[in-house]
């Protein structure tokens, strides 16, 4: 049976552009209340704005970095009483790395950690019993690299496949009282490795081509929807790059061949 959001409280993080600012959208034609995060507000004004327009009922926003600790353990507190409880908690903001290993600092390593998963858990953590209570849903975007390595994106990957881990260890937890799903993007277009980590830890600031050519975010973000809406555990979503998944699954070597062929630059 398929979920009606409809009036649900539902609090999205990383919701200013791309991926984020698709999935708000798509839940605000849903007649949702809305929480967005990230870091800038004049940004998620300009969200919620287009929010409420596509049908939200009503839009909080909520600026703050991942980064901050105290910071993400105040706004989580906002989170909850702005409408007195949360529905599901849909974990989006993240960062990407294009650098091989041997290029990458320890501290870059330690970022991508902490913002990629450490981040993401302290937020759930936080929420988790308000969760429990209205038999709610968390929803956190991973990564294909989440189910795979790929060259150039080691620390990225180590922290999309700590999220899986964790994830699918909470579900296990909670059956019956709290659904889990783990959403795995492809290639989609968005701004992500423009702002990807360099060895060095600064901004790459150069489009990647199978980014520009991915999926548009709409497309994405009423298959995640959908597939929300049906509680599926996890989804993959893009072109032919799905198929890594299973390639890797069942046909190992022979993945292992092409992905430490394949073009990631």
């Amino acid at each position: 049976m398929k979920k009606n959001f409809k009036g649900k409280v539902v609090w999205i993080t990383g919701a200013t552009e791309g991926i984020g600012r698709a999935l708000a959208e798509a839940f605000a034609k849903e007649g949702t209340q809305l929480i967005l995060s990230a870091r800038r507000k004049d940004k998620l004004e300009e969200v919620a704005k287009s929010c409420l327009a596509k049908g939200a009922i009503e839009v909080k926003v909520l600026p703050f970095d991942l980064a901050d600790e105290t910071g993400t353990n105040e706004a989580c507190k906002i989170a909850e009483a702005a409408f007195q409880g949360i529905d599901l908690l849909l974990l989006n903001a993240g960062i990407s790395q294009r650098a091989f290993a041997a290029e990458t600092t320890i501290s870059t390593f330690d970022r991508l950690m902490k913002i990629n998963y450490l981040s993401n858990v302290r937020i759930t953590l936080s929420v988790l019993v308000t969760l429990l209570k209205r038999k709610g849903q968390i929803a956190v975007v991973s990564s294909l690299v989440g189910k795979f390595g790929s060259p150039y994106r080691s620390g990225y990957a180590a922290s999309k496949h700590a999220l899986h881990g964790f994830y699918d260890s909470l579900r296990a937890e909670h059956p019956g009282q709290l659904e889990v799903s783990i959403i795995c993007p492809g290639f989609i277009k968005t701004e992500l490795s423009l702002h990807a980590l360099k060895g060095d830890g600064k901004a790459l600031n150069e489009m990647d081509e199978a980014q520009a050519n991915g999926m548009p975010t709409e497309i994405f973000a009423a298959k995640a929807l959908a597939g929300l809406k049906r509680g599926q555990a996890e989804m993959y979503i893009g072109g032919k790059e799905r198929f890594g998944v299973y390639l890797k699954r069942y046909l190992p070597a022979v993945f292992r061949r092409i992905i430490s062929r394949a073009k990631v630059r």
